[in-house]
Protein backbone atom coordinates (compact mmCIF):
# COMPACT_ATOMS: atom_id res chain seq x y z
CA UNK A 1 0.00 0.00 0.00
CA UNK A 2 1.30 3.17 -0.73
CA UNK A 3 1.61 5.73 1.98
CA UNK A 4 0.12 8.88 1.78
CA UNK A 5 2.66 11.92 1.60
CA UNK A 6 2.89 13.89 4.58
CA UNK A 7 4.98 16.27 6.01
CA UNK A 8 5.22 16.83 10.26
CA UNK A 9 6.73 19.53 12.59
CA UNK A 10 6.73 19.62 15.87
CA UNK A 11 8.94 21.57 18.55
CA UNK A 12 10.71 18.57 19.91
CA UNK A 13 11.71 16.44 17.01
CA UNK A 14 13.03 16.45 13.31
CA UNK A 15 10.91 17.11 10.74
CA UNK A 16 9.45 13.85 9.23
CA UNK A 17 8.40 13.29 5.58
CA UNK A 18 7.07 10.54 3.81
CA UNK A 19 5.44 9.70 0.38
CA UNK A 20 7.71 12.04 -1.71
CA UNK A 21 6.37 15.25 0.49
CA UNK A 22 9.30 17.98 0.99
CA UNK A 23 9.56 20.84 3.10
CA UNK A 24 10.68 23.76 0.62
CA UNK A 25 7.83 23.44 -1.75
CA UNK A 26 4.63 25.06 -1.77
CA UNK A 27 1.57 23.24 -0.42
CA UNK A 28 -2.04 24.17 -0.20
CA UNK A 29 -3.21 25.31 3.81
CA UNK A 30 -7.11 26.26 2.77
CA UNK A 31 -8.47 27.46 5.59
CA UNK A 32 -6.06 27.76 7.80
CA UNK A 33 -6.08 31.08 5.58
CA UNK A 34 -8.28 32.05 7.73
CA UNK A 35 -6.35 32.47 10.97
CA UNK A 36 -4.10 34.87 8.95
CA UNK A 37 -7.44 36.75 7.90
CA UNK A 38 -8.43 37.13 11.44
CA UNK A 39 -4.52 38.15 12.24
CA UNK A 40 -5.44 41.02 9.42
CA UNK A 41 -8.11 41.79 11.16
CA UNK A 42 -6.54 42.26 14.32
CA UNK A 43 -3.29 44.20 12.92
CA UNK A 44 -5.23 46.75 11.03
CA UNK A 45 -7.40 47.48 14.21
CA UNK A 46 -4.04 48.53 16.05
CA UNK A 47 -2.82 50.52 13.56
CA UNK A 48 -6.36 52.34 13.19
CA UNK A 49 -7.67 51.76 9.79
CA UNK A 50 -10.48 49.48 10.63
CA UNK A 51 -12.43 48.54 13.29
CA UNK A 52 -14.01 44.43 14.20
CA UNK A 53 -17.15 46.42 15.22
CA UNK A 54 -17.38 48.16 11.54
CA UNK A 55 -20.35 47.42 10.07
CA UNK A 56 -19.90 45.38 6.97
CA UNK A 57 -21.17 48.30 4.70
CA UNK A 58 -18.62 50.84 6.06
CA UNK A 59 -16.56 49.01 3.46
CA UNK A 60 -18.09 47.07 1.14
CA UNK A 61 -21.41 48.45 -1.04
CA UNK A 62 -23.53 46.42 1.52
CA UNK A 63 -27.45 47.16 2.33
CA UNK A 64 -27.72 49.40 5.36
CA UNK A 65 -29.03 47.49 8.48
CA UNK A 66 -28.05 43.91 8.37
CA UNK A 67 -26.06 44.34 11.84
CA UNK A 68 -23.18 42.46 10.26
CA UNK A 69 -19.98 43.11 11.49
CA UNK A 70 -16.42 42.38 10.63
CA UNK A 71 -15.92 40.63 13.85
CA UNK A 72 -19.05 38.94 12.77
CA UNK A 73 -17.52 37.32 9.68
CA UNK A 74 -14.04 36.62 11.53
CA UNK A 75 -16.50 34.70 14.33
CA UNK A 76 -18.76 32.98 11.79
CA UNK A 77 -21.52 34.18 13.57
CA UNK A 78 -22.61 36.48 10.10
CA UNK A 79 -25.42 34.52 9.81
CA UNK A 80 -24.11 34.04 5.84
CA UNK A 81 -24.33 30.21 4.67
CA UNK A 82 -21.01 28.12 4.40
CA UNK A 83 -20.25 28.64 0.93
CA UNK A 84 -21.36 31.28 -1.77
CA UNK A 85 -24.28 29.91 -3.94
CA UNK A 86 -24.18 29.12 -7.24
CA UNK A 87 -20.72 26.69 -6.82
CA UNK A 88 -20.29 24.29 -9.40
CA UNK A 89 -17.96 21.82 -11.74
CA UNK A 90 -14.92 20.33 -10.67
CA UNK A 91 -12.95 23.28 -10.58
CA UNK A 92 -16.15 25.60 -8.03
CA UNK A 93 -14.03 28.54 -7.28
CA UNK A 94 -12.99 29.70 -10.07
CA UNK A 95 -15.57 31.88 -11.23
CA UNK A 96 -16.12 33.02 -8.05
CA UNK A 97 -14.32 36.70 -8.53
CA UNK A 98 -14.67 40.22 -7.61
CA UNK A 99 -17.53 40.71 -9.47
CA UNK A 100 -19.49 37.86 -8.36
CA UNK A 101 -18.76 38.78 -4.87
CA UNK A 102 -19.54 42.36 -5.45
CA UNK A 103 -23.16 40.85 -6.69
CA UNK A 104 -23.97 38.76 -3.52
CA UNK A 105 -22.61 41.74 -1.43
CA UNK A 106 -25.30 43.99 -2.43
CA UNK A 107 -27.82 41.19 -1.59
CA UNK A 108 -26.26 40.53 1.21
CA UNK A 109 -29.27 41.27 3.33
CA UNK A 110 -31.05 38.06 1.26
CA UNK A 111 -28.07 36.20 0.98
CA UNK A 112 -27.95 35.91 5.23
CA UNK A 113 -29.81 32.62 6.23
CA UNK A 114 -30.09 34.02 9.96
CA UNK A 115 -29.69 36.97 12.02
CA UNK A 116 -25.73 37.89 12.96
CA UNK A 117 -24.94 35.96 16.33
CA UNK A 118 -25.58 32.17 15.76
CA UNK A 119 -22.54 30.33 14.78
CA UNK A 120 -22.32 29.11 11.11
CA UNK A 121 -18.68 27.93 9.87
CA UNK A 122 -18.88 30.26 6.72
CA UNK A 123 -16.13 30.52 3.91
CA UNK A 124 -18.47 33.04 2.00
CA UNK A 125 -18.46 35.23 5.86
CA UNK A 126 -14.29 34.85 4.98
CA UNK A 127 -14.18 35.93 1.72
CA UNK A 128 -16.24 39.34 2.38
CA UNK A 129 -13.95 39.92 5.09
CA UNK A 130 -11.01 39.46 3.16
CA UNK A 131 -12.66 42.02 0.56
CA UNK A 132 -13.94 44.72 3.17
CA UNK A 133 -9.99 44.47 4.89
CA UNK A 134 -8.58 45.36 1.14
CA UNK A 135 -11.24 48.21 1.09
CA UNK A 136 -10.15 49.45 4.39
CA UNK A 137 -6.91 48.81 3.92
CA UNK A 138 -6.54 50.66 0.14
CA UNK A 139 -5.10 47.60 -1.08
CA UNK A 140 -4.84 44.32 -2.00
CA UNK A 141 -5.46 41.17 0.88
CA UNK A 142 -1.80 40.47 -0.38
CA UNK A 143 -0.40 43.50 0.16
CA UNK A 144 -1.69 43.82 3.03
CA UNK A 145 -0.82 40.34 4.48
CA UNK A 146 2.42 40.68 4.06
CA UNK A 147 2.99 44.18 5.67
CA UNK A 148 1.18 43.96 8.39
CA UNK A 149 1.10 40.26 9.36
CA UNK A 150 3.72 38.07 7.33
CA UNK A 151 6.84 40.44 7.44
CA UNK A 152 6.65 41.99 11.05
CA UNK A 153 6.01 37.89 12.07
CA UNK A 154 9.35 37.34 9.93
CA UNK A 155 7.53 34.55 7.83
CA UNK A 156 8.32 34.10 4.05
CA UNK A 157 7.31 31.68 1.85
CA UNK A 158 3.39 32.14 1.83
CA UNK A 159 1.95 33.55 -1.16
CA UNK A 160 -1.37 32.54 -3.26
CA UNK A 161 0.65 31.91 -6.91
CA UNK A 162 3.42 29.63 -6.21
CA UNK A 163 5.22 29.04 -9.74
CA UNK A 164 4.15 25.80 -11.14
CA UNK A 165 7.33 23.86 -10.49
CA UNK A 166 7.59 25.39 -6.76
CA UNK A 167 4.33 23.58 -6.03
CA UNK A 168 3.75 20.10 -4.42
CA UNK A 169 -0.04 18.55 -5.55
CA UNK A 170 -1.79 15.29 -4.95
CA UNK A 171 -0.69 12.58 -6.64
CA UNK A 172 -2.59 11.58 -10.00
CA UNK A 173 -4.40 8.43 -10.94
CA UNK A 174 -0.93 7.86 -13.30
CA UNK A 175 2.73 7.18 -11.67
CA UNK A 176 4.46 10.39 -11.95
CA UNK A 177 1.25 12.79 -12.80
CA UNK A 178 -0.32 15.17 -10.35
CA UNK A 179 -3.65 16.46 -9.72
CA UNK A 180 -4.72 19.91 -10.72
CA UNK A 181 -5.55 21.60 -7.47
CA UNK A 182 -8.56 24.03 -7.27
CA UNK A 183 -8.64 27.48 -8.29
CA UNK A 184 -8.46 29.69 -5.30
CA UNK A 185 -6.66 33.03 -5.67
CA UNK A 186 -10.39 34.98 -6.40
CA UNK A 187 -12.49 36.37 -3.90
CA UNK A 188 -11.99 32.88 -1.94
CA UNK A 189 -8.19 33.80 -1.53
CA UNK A 190 -9.13 35.37 1.91
CA UNK A 191 -11.22 32.52 2.81
CA UNK A 192 -8.94 29.15 1.90
CA UNK A 193 -6.61 30.10 -1.23
CA UNK A 194 -3.10 30.57 0.38
CA UNK A 195 0.07 28.35 -0.27
CA UNK A 196 2.86 28.00 1.62
CA UNK A 197 5.82 25.83 2.42
CA UNK A 198 5.65 23.65 5.67
CA UNK A 199 8.44 25.09 6.77
CA UNK A 200 6.44 28.75 6.54
CA UNK A 201 3.61 26.90 8.33
CA UNK A 202 5.37 25.71 11.42
CA UNK A 203 7.56 29.30 11.12
CA UNK A 204 3.94 30.94 11.34
CA UNK A 205 2.85 28.32 14.52
CA UNK A 206 6.01 29.53 16.41
CA UNK A 207 5.63 33.35 15.76
CA UNK A 208 1.57 33.86 15.85
CA UNK A 209 1.19 31.34 18.71
CA UNK A 210 4.35 30.61 20.61
CA UNK A 211 6.57 33.26 20.14
CA UNK A 212 3.36 35.51 19.82
CA UNK A 213 5.62 38.42 18.32
CA UNK A 214 2.19 40.00 17.38
CA UNK A 215 0.58 39.54 20.33
CA UNK A 216 -2.08 37.31 21.45
CA UNK A 217 -3.53 35.14 18.88
CA UNK A 218 -6.22 36.30 16.93
CA UNK A 219 -9.78 35.75 16.49
CA UNK A 220 -9.23 33.65 13.40
CA UNK A 221 -7.54 30.56 15.40
CA UNK A 222 -9.65 28.36 17.09
CA UNK A 223 -9.11 27.22 20.80
CA UNK A 224 -9.73 24.38 22.95
CA UNK A 225 -8.87 24.33 26.72
CA UNK A 226 -5.23 25.14 26.39
CA UNK A 227 -4.59 24.80 22.77
CA UNK A 228 -4.73 27.03 19.85
CA UNK A 229 -5.28 25.51 16.63
CA UNK A 230 -6.81 26.00 13.00
CA UNK A 231 -6.95 22.99 10.39
CA UNK A 232 -7.72 23.42 6.56
CA UNK A 233 -8.40 21.04 3.62
CA UNK A 234 -9.09 21.39 -0.21
CA UNK A 235 -9.73 18.64 -2.38
CA UNK A 236 -6.62 16.32 -2.27
CA UNK A 237 -4.55 18.34 1.00
CA UNK A 238 -5.10 19.20 4.49
CA UNK A 239 -3.03 20.43 7.18
CA UNK A 240 -3.07 20.93 11.31
CA UNK A 241 -1.32 23.44 13.16
CA UNK A 242 -1.94 24.16 16.59
CA UNK A 243 0.36 24.65 19.85
CA UNK A 244 -0.30 24.52 23.93
CA UNK A 245 -0.13 27.10 26.20
CA UNK A 246 3.20 25.85 27.29
CA UNK A 247 4.65 26.15 23.91
CA UNK A 248 4.44 22.63 22.90
CA UNK A 249 3.43 22.44 19.29
CA UNK A 250 2.47 20.60 15.96
CA UNK A 251 2.12 20.76 12.02
CA UNK A 252 0.64 17.91 9.89
CA UNK A 253 0.20 18.16 6.29
CA UNK A 254 -1.07 15.23 4.09
CA UNK A 255 -1.51 15.05 0.43
CA UNK A 256 -5.05 12.77 -0.20
CA UNK A 257 -6.50 11.17 2.62
CA UNK A 258 -8.96 12.13 5.36
CA UNK A 259 -8.54 16.08 6.35
CA UNK A 260 -10.08 14.31 10.00
CA UNK A 261 -7.23 12.16 10.35
CA UNK A 262 -5.15 15.34 9.95
CA UNK A 263 -6.28 16.87 12.70
CA UNK A 264 -6.56 13.25 14.72
CA UNK A 265 -2.36 13.02 14.04
CA UNK A 266 -1.47 16.83 15.11
CA UNK A 267 -3.88 16.54 18.21
CA UNK A 268 -1.76 13.32 19.14
CA UNK A 269 1.30 15.09 18.21
CA UNK A 270 0.78 17.42 21.16
CA UNK A 271 -0.47 14.55 23.26
CA UNK A 272 2.38 12.59 22.85
CA UNK A 273 4.96 15.84 23.54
Amino acid sequence: MRRIPACVLTDAAPPRVTGGHVLDRYVQIGSLTKALTGTLLARLAEAGVAGPDDPVERWLPAPPGTGITLLHLARHTSGLPRLPPGLAGRDPYAAFGRAELERLVRGLDTVAVRPPGEEEYSNLGYAVLGAALAAAGRAGYEELLETYVLRPAGVTEVTARPAPGQRLTAPGLWPGTRRRPWTMDGAILPAGGLWATPRAVAALVVALLVDRRLGEPAVGWQSAGALTWHNGATRDASVFAGAMADGRWAVVHRLNGRAEDTDRAGIALLRRA
